[in-house]
């Protein structure tokens, strides 16, 4: 006898509507006309929309095929089941960093060592396949670490042992073929933490004080492997001197490689579209606060500086001075300066600054602005960093363009490239308006995304020293690197509650379609890219500082915390692949395993 539907499909779909999602798929379950019905696109449009909470002006995400299968993206293939615990670490755990294959990553700690882990064992878990110390270097504990391209060695950057207020690091390169340690970088204030250039080179930073709220930072590339056979042959090359006004310094430099054949991942929502609009061909040029009070550090003064770097590096295991790690780094300085120096003293002193820093620093490139607005494409390397012109706090993000003959360090040997235009300008400067505690890279290099704590609006800073009450709430801005504009509205969810003084740096990460971060709060937390939603939070007993997507597979995430701890999780579609291949197969159920899933993973609701 052939089946008679008793209601029609139109009638079953409008019940449908007023399910919600986990009641639709079970009814699905009841017969073919209702699994049908189920699985309608308009039926979950309207369930994609209504329970992630979109505005209905965002389309769907370009690469995904339906409104079924983008609502079990969503759901199932976030990282938020926890699957394992890594508590080898004895202190808080600062940094994560995955190498570019995904089969390892390094671990950074306040017990001062850098640990290696593998992540393609055979079981899924994760072990523990190395493990430096870093104490007879004086250090007094690890904060960041980076693999090179090709993912032979490992950049590790760590911060001295000494008095309270100091501000010196160093950097070390270790070979992940045999673990030895290959050179030793200088590296101040030691928040700049350094990164790579290439496969070969590094960039690390230095920092003088040429009055009592002015300074200049250095930023040096150096050759990762000190094999130098000549005197004649530079294994270091200073790429660029700019000038700091106001006790701001440069920090947390990283390079972005834009391509320009690119497939952006990432669509602007249609404010954002709208607003870039009425925005278009009104660009303009920024020309940050750059100055020489001329009492910088003479020729011969660079040049004994350099002999030392020259010696440091070239010997890994020569012992350095004792020196302390401070929260607010190179600021010994100007603390000990306002103990005697008044506000009036410090006025003068800037516009003194500022007038003879017309005179001494380079004109800006002109290449960088005239390619963005007349449409040229090209690929480019960018020296990203934070830096201010107002206050020591980091509320800027400096943009300067390394061009291809500055890539290495061959050339003229040290002191033979200066000229009387002794500071370089700025190319771009982006101005976050509040106190910017961490920034990371979408992984085709294409979007800066910028962890900061905003000033209250309107505010006006008198004091360099005083600068205005950062928020609670952690801003998530994302700017577009190739129109150098912020093209989204803030993401937000994450905490922190720390003061200027003694704000951290919370390491954020970028994967194909999540970005993720930690907070003060005590959670780590994970958003959709295009949509612009939080999806999970994920627990710490304690602050976390670091998140990190394998490059791989971005269903794997780890959390870093001060609780001692690194986490791992999954997607609850990995972990039920990883049971399934555990144990003995069986007849597979027809009800979708995913409706299972803990609903306080979705949307931080718990």
């Amino acid at each position: 006898m052939e089946y008679v539907p008793v209601l029609p499909d139109s009638l079953v779909l409008e019940i449908f509507m007023l399910l919600p999602y986990d009641a639709v798929l079970r009814a699905g379950l009841t017969c073919r006309q209702w699994l049908a019905v189920s699985r309608d696109e308009f039926l979950w449009r309207e369930l994609f929309y209504s329970y992630y909470r979109i505005p209905r002006s965002v389309p769907r995400h370009p690469s995904s095929v339906s409104w079924y299968g983008e609502f079990r993206r969503l759901f199932d293939c976030i990282p938020c089941v926890e699957v394992q615990t890594l508590r080898e670490h004895s202190d808080q755990v600062l940094h994560l960093a995955f190498s570019h294959k995904g089969h390892q990553f390094s671990s950074c700690s306040k017990d001062c060592t850098v640990k290696l882990w593998d992540t393609e064992r055979a079981d899924g878990h994760i072990s523990l396949v190395h493990s430096s110390s870093m104490r007879q270097f004086n250090w007094a504990y690890t904060q960041f670490s980076q693999f090179n391209a090709d993912d032979t060695l490992l950049l590790v950057s760590g911060v001295y042992l000494g008095p309270h207020h100091s501000s010196s690091g160093e950097i070390a390169v270790i070979s992940l073929e045999n673990y030895t340690l290959l050179s030793r970088v200088r590296n101040k204030p030691y928040d700049v933490f350094g990164c790579w250039l290439n496969e070969t080179h590094l960039i690390s930073g230095n920092l003088h004080w040429i009055g009592n709220m002015t300074s200049c930072s250095v930023l040096w590339l150096n050759k990762a492997f000190q094999d130098v056979e000549s005197e004649n042959v530079n294994v270091v090359k200073r790429l660029f001197k700019i000038q700091n006004i106001n006790a701001s310094t440069i920090r947390t430099v990283m390079v972005a490689h834009c391509r320009r054949h690119d497939n952006p991942d990432l669509l602007l929502d249609y404010e954002a579209q709208s607003q870039a609009q009425k925005q278009k061909g009104r660009l303009q040029r920024y020309q940050p606060l750059l100055f020489d009070l001329g009492a910088s550090g003479s020729d011969d003064e660079d040049e004994v500086e350099e002999e030392e770097r020259q010696r440091e590096t070239k010997c890994p295991g020569l012992p350095m001075g004792r020196h302390p790690p401070s929260t607010i780094s190179g600021l010994d300085h100007v603390l000990q300066s306002r103990k005697t120096i008044g506000l009036r003293e410090l006025e003068i002193e800037k516009q003194v600054a500022k007038m003879l820093g017309k005179a001494h620093t380079k004109a800006p490139e002109p290449s960088l602005m005239e390619a963005l607005e007349t449409g040229e494409e090209e690929d480019k390397t960018y020296l990203l960093f934070t830096t201010g012109s107002l206050t020591y706090s980091p509320h800027q993000i400096g943009i300067k363009r390394i061009k291809p003959d500055q890539m290495s360090t061959s050339g003229p040997v040290l002191g033979k490239e200066r000229n009387s235009e002794f500071f370089d300008s700025l190319d771009h400067v982006i101005d976050i308006h509040g106190h910017i505690i961490g920034m990371g890279l979408s992984p085709d290099h294409r979007y800066l995304y910028v962890n900061s704590r905003a000033w209250p609006p309107g505010c006006e800073i008198s004091d360099p020293m005083c600068p205005p009450p950062i928020a609670q709430e952690i801003d998530l801005h994302v700017i577009d690197l190739k129109s150098l504009r912020e093209e989204r509205r803030i993401l937000r969810a994450h905490r922190a509650f720390t003061p200027n003084d003694e704000c951290f740096f919370i390491f954020l990460d970028v994967s194909r379609d999540f970005v993720a971060s930690g907070a003060e709060d005590k959670h780590g937390y994970i958003w959709d890219r295009h949509y612009n939603i939080c999806l999970a939070r994920l627990a710490h007993d304690d602050v976390v500082n670091s998140v990190a997507f394998s490059p791989a597979d971005q269903e794997l995430l780890l959390t870093a915390s001060d609780d001692s701890t690194i986490k791992v999780w999954r997607s609850p579609r990995m972990v039920r692949l990883s049971q399934a291949m555990a144990r003995p197969s069986r007849p597979r159920s027809l009800l979708p395993s995913w409706l299972s899933r803990n609903k306080n993973c979705v949307n931080g609701r718990p």
